[in-house]
C-alpha cells in the first residue's frame, strides 16, 4: 500500500456550543490540516496522486474556512465547531472529489489534533 499526505493551513474563530470552560467564548485557531490518501498501485507516473492536485483540493475546500467564524457556515450550525467535526467537514468534501482519501487530521494547536478516517 502506498500513501501521500500534503499539509496546508488556515485560520479561523469559533466557539463550542455546549462546552463548559474557556473554548465556550468566541476566539480563534490557526489550524494544519494533514490529508492522506492512499492506493494499492500507482498511477502511469508512478504517483498515487500528484501532490500539487492534491494541495490544491485541499485548499479549495479550506478557502470556506479561512479566516471565517466557523459557527456562521450551515454545516457547523448542527454540527459543533470541534476540531474533530473540522476534519469530518473537510474529509466530506474532498471524498465527493478523491476517492482514496484515508484521513484528514486538524491540528488546532502544536499539540492537539483530531483525525477523521471511515
Amino acid at each position: 500500500m502506498y500513501s501521500i499526505k500534503v499539509e496546508a493551513n488556515f485560520s479561523a474563530a469559533h466557539n463550542l456550543r455546549g462546552y463548559k470552560g474557556k473554548c465556550e467564548e468566541l476566539h480563534g485557531h490557526n489550524w494544519k490540516v494533514e490529508v492522506e490518501a492512499l492506493s494499492d498501485r500507482l498511477n502511469n507516473a508512478g504517483m498515487v496522486l500528484d501532490f500539487k492536485y492534491l494541495k490544491n483540493k485541499l485548499n479549495r475546500v479550506l478557502e470556506k474556512l479561512d479566516h471565517k467564524y466557523l459557527n456562521n457556515i450551515p454545516y457547523f450550525k448542527k454540527a459543533n465547531p470541534t476540531s474533530e467535526n473540522i476534519a469530518r467537514y473537510i474529509y466530506d468534501h474532498l471524498k465527493s472529489q478523491i476517492s482514496n482519501i484515508q484521513s484528514v487530521t486538524v491540528w488546532e494547536s502544536e499539540n492537539s489534533a483530531a483525525t477523521y478516517e471511515e
